[in-house]
């Protein structure tokens, strides 16, 4: 069982390192709007154009090689950047792993030109970027997983389980590689799913985690939950009394349990090597 070296939290901070764009020049068929101003407020993030990733890197030394890509969540009228992107990113990077936060397209946003698609191509393209520059980052290419909330939930769940979307344009060699999670972790995530579903013996790793008396948000994970058990694949899920909703990392709630989430987290990271292991 892995354990983990927890730096201080500026430490991680500090090695913030470059914003990755999903597609050089833009996004195909949008190419024009690549150089549109984010406008960010606060908390949040939104008009966002030119999909990309930033990196939250480990501190050196304490990599273990594997990567995860996180979606805030927002209502995909919005980014919740900050407490769904930065913080989770620290957690993950403290743990070990090269995190990436997700600035997808938002396509509730006023007078976005986008659809859900464009979002989930956004997502898929982030999966087989990784993939493709793999060794430049440091990672494993098989061990890529996807950490989201709320809405951005909805764009993961499809990623790991739905038959990927094509994305507008021209095409590029990036598109060959499989655009699938190699793990899971679903953070109070939204209802919204693909029309079709796939969920087998082979399906990635998955925690869960949201409070029952989160209305939108708790049936998800009973049901994802349904489907593991049913396919005999590995699930973990947490469903808390009561907290609702957007507790994020643990900050935004006064229930004490519910507070500590993460350190269920950190428990099934630290198991997943062995989850894995059990399938092989």
């Amino acid at each position: 069982m892995a354990s983990f070296h927890l730096p201080a939290y500026a430490q991680i901070d500090d090695h913030v390192h470059n914003i990755i764009s999903l597609w050089q020049g833009g996004v195909p068929g949008f190419e024009s709007r690549a150089e549109t101003h984010e406008f960010a407020k606060d908390y949040y993030v939104k008009n966002i154009h030119n999909p990309s990733l930033t990196l939250y890197r480990p501190v050196n030394g304490t990599a273990n090689g594997s990567a995860v890509i996180i979606l805030p969540g927002g209502g995909h009228e919005k980014l919740v950047i900050n407490s769904e992107g930065r913080d989770a990113a620290i957690f993950m990077a403290q743990r070990g792993y090269s995190a990436f936060v997700l600035k997808y397209r938002l396509f509730r946003e006023e007078n976005s030109p986008y659809i859900m698609e464009d979002a989930r191509a956004d997502t898929e393209r982030a999966v087989r970027l990784l993939r493709h520059r793999a060794k430049e980052f440091g990672i494993q290419a098989d061990k890529i997983g996807i950490m989201a909330f709320s809405a951005g939930g909805e764009l993961a769940r499809q990623a790991l389980f739905s038959p990927p979307v094509a994305a507008r344009g021209k095409g590029d060699m990036i598109d060959s590689y499989s655009s699938i999670p190699d793990f899971g972790i679903l953070v109070y995530p939204g209802p919204l799913k693909g029309d079709v579903e796939i969920i087998n013996a082979d399906a990635p790793p998955l925690f869960m985690v949201a409070a029952n008396d989160d209305i939108c948000c708790s049936a998800p994970i009973i049901d994802l939950l349904s489907a593991y058990n049913s396919a005999h694949a590995p699930a973990e899920a947490h469903i808390y009394a009561m907290g609702g909703h957007a507790f994020n990392m643990g900050q935004r709630t006064k229930v004490q349990n519910l507070a500590k989430w993460t350190d269920r987290l950190t428990e099934w990271l630290e198991q997943l090597d062995e989850i894995n292991a059990q399938r092989r």
